[in-house]
């Protein structure tokens, strides 16, 4: 009898787990639900956590996290939340509403926190990509303010910058080691009877990260600094450009939320033909027919899609943050090469 009604509890702590979504790890043990803002941080925590971690991702592969609207069960997911893992740097407007209507009561740890971040280039520019939003650090929730929807955007900028620093700081390598860093922190104060495992599973994902960067530096490095450079359907790629040495240019005034005026292609036409342009490469948040447009009117080879602020579903080819700068780097590297 004894042995039977401890069968009969755990069978129903087991359907209680599963109605709430929590997983248990290989011990026995429920995982420890992680919500990450977008789908790169999400991929981030599963290389760190393991089989420990149990994560959801509120922007998912392909998302555009700058128009995101959150949903109900977003909300769910974070209320049952242990720990919640941001970019910072205003990247997620729409997030503290989110987390004040969720009742979230866990950790959160800003992932850029420590990162030297840029400012945004000057309009016109276009010069090592691009920059972003806001604030640096661990001061995500102190504006609350919507992306893209009640507030006014400068004249001349892109649609998408809410102050005078880049968000998209993981598009560097080096700045990915730092993601990384903090990530694992937050994960061992969370969850210090795992620490050794984060630690351990952290130090060999530093390693592949660094040797990446080494190789994809010592790639663009072997191309004429002339040759390095390209546009982009999104200025979401500063921090790429001053890691690897790539030139950027973005169309002025575009961003994801909008559609480029005639005079907006018309001076992106001007810039190709005059600067003789590598190639015009499109991202996957963004609509590709302006990217059509130009390329009909100047002949422009079409590069490659990019990935910056989402990875690809898990049949792309960039399902995962390595495999995203495999791909991109790849991309850029073939459309340089062959002018």
């Amino acid at each position: 009898m004894a042995i039977s009604r401890r069968t009969s509890l755990l069978a129903a702590a087991a359907c209680i787990a599963a109605l709430l979504g929590w997983t248990p790890a290989a011990s026995g043990q429920e995982r420890m639900r992680v919500v990450a803002s977008f789908s790169i941080l999400g991929d981030l925590v599963r290389e760190i956590g393991g089989e420990y971690v149990d994560v959801a991702t509120l922007v998912g592969p392909d998302g555009d996290a700058h128009v995101y609207e959150p949903t109900p069960a977003d909300a769910r997911a974070l209320a049952r939340a242990g720990l919640l893992v941001v970019n910072g740097l205003d990247f997620e407007g729409w997030l503290p509403r989110l987390v004040k209507s969720s009742g979230f009561s866990g950790r959160q740890v800003v992932a850029s926190e420590g990162i030297v971040p840029l400012a945004w280039s000057e309009p016109g520019g276009g010069h090592e990509g691009h920059a972003g939003h806001g604030h640096h650090g661990g001061h995500d929730h102190d504006h609350d303010h919507d992306h893209g929807h009640d507030h006014d955007h400068a004249a001349g900028t892109d649609g998408h910058r809410h102050g005078e620093l880049d968000p998209h700081a993981w598009q560097s390598l080096a700045n990915g080691v730092i993601y990384v860093r903090n990530i694992t922190q937050a994960l061992e104060a969370a969850d210090p009877g795992h620490a050794a495992y984060y630690r351990q599973r952290a130090g060999k994902y530093t390693a592949r990260l660094q040797a990446l960067d080494t190789r994809i530096k010592a790639e663009f490095a072997a191309i004429p600094a002339q040759r390095r450079k390209v546009v982009t359907s999104h200025d979401a790629f500063q921090y790429f450009g001053k890691a690897y040495g790539v030139e950027f240019v973005a169309p002025e005034g575009i961003s994801t939320e909008a559609e480029a005026s005639a005079g907006d292609v018309a001076r992106i036409v001007d810039q190709i033909r005059a600067e003789n342009l590598a190639a015009v490469f499109v991202e996957n948040i963004t609509d590709r027919r302006l990217i059509e447009q130009i390329t009909r009117e100047t002949g422009a080879r079409v590069g490659g899609e990019l990935y910056s602020d989402a990875l690809s579903g898990p049949d792309g080819p960039a399902a995962t943050y390595e495999q995203m700068f495999r791909h991109n780097a790849s991309q850029l590297v073939g459309a340089m090469r062959e002018r």
